[in-house]
């Protein structure tokens, strides 16, 4: 094994990731508040660490998978957290999808504790992590962004440095802003066409290669039609991203309506409870005339 690798938060992005790390032969050392996401990369090959000091301690490089920056600075800086543990001069890849500013402010601290910090949010959901083909937009100085492509390179097949610490998050925002509005576009098409009565399914297929052809129409357009909510990417982080892009919009004077009637949306489903289902469940906007409570 080339390298040990401690991955701190297990859920659906991370243990994919942790997966495809454990079988491309990486030394992987795991650490979750929940054992039973532990125990199921345990079963792929990872070891399990009672703690994310110890799990960073016997690391070349700590990858994080978290959900807000609360958690992030909690894992990183707080009692038993990676700080504690890691040898001066660790990488840490945060590949958690936070807010650029709060990026900034945990890379300086990180490197005021002796640590290197770069923000690598990614796109392709855990489907892409399972086959190495991820999507990953980089922050940070270039040597350490250049490391960070090797650590992940089994995970991710196109990975570009954008910039300073922070310019990797606010590329993901401009992702979510891009996906959620693709999102939005091709459930209601799908319901436009369920309702003229076209074959919803067949749609996909019609437009390859045209202009409105996107992955996302190729992948749910047939998940929105057979109301498939199989999760891959929540409704709720959909929320908390689509919240962050509207908080730099602000920041930079930028008008973005689209953006506001698509975070909207998904608030309204995440209020009525269907904040943990997949983006397929978009369709339940417009099953009812009001969400389903």
């Amino acid at each position: 094994m080339s390298r040990s690798v401690a991955l701190i938060g297990a859920g659906a992005m991370g243990g994919a990731i942790g997966t495809r790390l454990a079988e491309r032969d990486t030394r992987l050392l795991v650490f979750d508040l929940d054992p039973k996401k532990v125990a199921a990369l345990v079963e792929k090959g990872a070891t399990a660490v009672s703690s994310a000091a110890k799990a960073a301690a016997e690391a070349d490089a700590v990858i994080l998978s978290l959900n807000s920056p609360k958690i992030v600075r909690a894992a990183v800086f707080g009692p038993a957290g990676v700080a504690e543990g890691a040898r001066k001069g660790t990488l840490v890849i945060d590949m958690s999808s936070i807010d650029p500013e709060a990026t900034r402010a945990l890379a300086a601290d990180a490197a005021a504790a002796g640590l290197r910090w770069v923000d690598s949010p990614l796109s392709g959901g855990a489907p892409k992590a399972l086959i190495g083909q991820l999507t990953c937009m980089a922050g940070g100085e270039a040597a350490d962004v250049a490391e960070a492509r090797t650590v992940l390179a089994e995970v991710a097949s196109n990975f570009t440095h954008m910039g300073p610490s922070g310019a990797g998050q606010t590329t993901k925002l401009i992702n979510q802003v891009l996906c959620g509005l693709n999102f939005l576009a091709v459930a209601e098409a799908t319901a436009l066409a369920e309702a003229a009565g076209v074959a919803a399914a067949k749609i996909p297929e019609a437009l390859r290669g045209g202009r409105a052809d996107s992955a996302i129409l190729q992948e749910y357009m047939p998940r929105f039609a057979s109301r498939d909510y199989r999760p891959t990417g929540r409704i709720d982080n959909m929320v908390k991203d689509l919240s962050g892009a509207q908080d730099l919009a602000r920041q930079t004077g930028i008008a973005m309506p689209m953006t506001v009637v698509c975070a909207e949306i998904h608030r309204l489903l995440t209020a009525v409870g269907l904040g943990a289902m997949d983006q397929a469940a978009l369709m339940e906007f417009w099953a009812r005339r009001t969400p389903p409570a």
